[in-house]
């Protein structure tokens, strides 16, 4: 069985998706600067890892381990002063810096186009505020129109009705006389 979200005005949600997004739509050229090839998506990936938790929990453990087997005497490949986890850290440093700046950088790309995109969409939704202003103004003002030709016509209507009660009144009285009408 298939479900599909559904936004308010009941569209499908592939159809959601560019409904909201409609405003990155003109960015989507913009590929990232150092493509979207696998290895450069790998690259981004393996970049972030290294700010979690879990890379800095891990390397921890390893460099404890390291230093523990070494310095115990149950291995003897790396003695004080450690200078192979030293090199093995300035590799580290040396691929890591790059590879978090390349992160940066594409996410400052895709920060870029998303910022562009939301300010058009804040320009479109003022836009949209101004006419819908400006409709109610003129919706007000005919409204205004048409109270005042309704009051118009209503004072109209009181003043043939007066007429009317006058001319029945004195056809009535010419009636009861016995005069005649002509």
């Amino acid at each position: 069985m298939e479900t599909r979200s559904t936004i308010p005005n009941s569209i499908p949600a592939a159809d959601a998706r560019s409904h909201y997004f409609r405003f990155h739509l003109p960015h989507l050229h913009l590929g990232s600067v150092f493509g979207d090839d696998w290895f450069s998506l790998k690259a981004e990936a393996f970049a972030r890892f290294f700010g979690t938790p879990i890379f800095l929990v891990a390397q921890t453990l390893a460099v404890a381990v390291w230093i523990g087997v070494n310095a115990t005497g149950l291995t003897r490949f790396d003695v004080y002063p450690f200078i192979l986890l030293n090199l093995a850290f300035s590799l580290q440093a040396a691929y890591a810096a790059p590879l978090i700046l390349l992160a940066q950088t594409r996410q400052a790309d895709r920060d870029k186009a998303h910022a562009e995109a939301d300010a058009q969409h804040r320009e479109a939704l003022a836009l949209a505020g101004e006419q819908r202003q400006a409709l109610a103004a003129q919706q007000t003002n005919q409204l205004l129109e048409l109270l005042q030709q309704n009051t118009k016509l209503t004072e109209l209507v009181r003043e043939l009705s007066q007429r009317i009660e006058t001319l029945t009144i004195e056809m009535h009285s010419k009636v009861v006389r016995g005069g005649s009408i002509l």
